[in-house]
């Protein structure tokens, strides 16, 4: 894998040691990222990316010591030590460097991280529902994109692949449908497009977010509501988005198969057309 790293004032390349055992972030998990994307010389969506870095640092209690104005256009010059049309992984990350369990937010620090990361084929995945559950609000900084949130994504990961499936169907507190371990879930019945309303127990997540709008605009109707797992068994289709592989065909769920339909297949278009109509990079 190639990478490059802004660190410390400058681009460094390969795998720089930037904690140490007594750093924050590493002990007590006050690190916060987000994750942008880049391939066919766009990025899409870069900016809300950046901003939403730096709403995540603030609710974890750091002071960012970069804008999200700054982190995009380093973003924009590490994709320079790429070739160009390379498919990206854009990774900034803020975290504390000291701090007594509470993070100092004077301690903040700051790294870019691209690496090289093609964009996955759309041949389908199959999910279970996890016994793992995503946290309430009250139980930890969901209104964050937090590293501390990810060992459950991981653990229902594990679960579902011992199982021998892709992903994993992961429910609220409450027992409602909140998102997949890694994406967020949409399902389609009878021409109507639905994925979980925001909670506070998810990310409303940006690529998500541009799905929506692509739908609405096409003549879709979309709904934003409580989805019970049984909802997701008795659809016309599934589907995902996400930043790693924007929109992605789901073909089964438990036992139930399902073929890639015309909304997800609307969907992917729909996002495809408006990613390559953004500005190059």
């Amino acid at each position: 894998m190639t990478a490059w790293h802004f660190w410390e004032g400058g681009w460094v390349d390969g795998n720089p040691g930037v904690m140490g055992p007594m750093t924050h972030g590493a002990w007590m998990a006050s690190t916060v990222f987000d994750g942008a994307r880049v391939f066919d010389r766009r990025a899409p969506d870069l900016q809300r990316h950046c901003e939403r870095l730096i709403v995540s640092a603030h609710a974890m209690g750091l002071q960012p010591v970069v804008t999200a104005e700054e982190v995009q256009e380093l973003a924009l010059d590490g994709i320079r030590h790429f070739t160009p049309g390379a498919a990206l992984y854009i990774r900034p990350m803020f975290w504390a460097e000291s701090g007594f369990v509470a993070p100092d937010p004077d301690s903040t620090r700051f790294c870019l991280t691209l690496h090289d990361s093609p964009l996955p084929e759309p041949k389908g995945m199959k999910v279970c529902l996890a016994s793992y559950r995503r946290p309430l609000p009250c139980t930890a900084p969901t209104d964050a994109k937090a590293s501390c949130l990810y060992p459950v994504s991981g653990l229902a990961l594990r679960e579902a692949r011992a199982k021998g499936f892709d992903n994993a169907v992961m429910l609220d507190g409450l027992g409602n449908v909140a998102e997949l371990a890694t994406a967020n879930l949409w399902l389609a019945k009878n021409g109507v497009a639905a994925t979980p309303a925001p909670n506070g127990t998810f990310l409303n997540g940006i690529t998500k977010q541009r799905v929506a709008t692509l739908l609405r605009a096409s003549g879709i109707a979309v709904e934003e509501r409580r989805i019970t797992f049984q909802e997701i068994l008795d659809a016309d289709e599934v589907f995902s988005t996400g930043n790693y592989g924007k929109v992605m065909p789901i073909t089964a769920v438990e036992t139930r198969e399902f073929q890639p339909g015309p909304i997800y297949t609307t969907a992917r278009q729909l996002y495809w057309e408006w990613a390559h109509d953004t500005e190059r990079v």
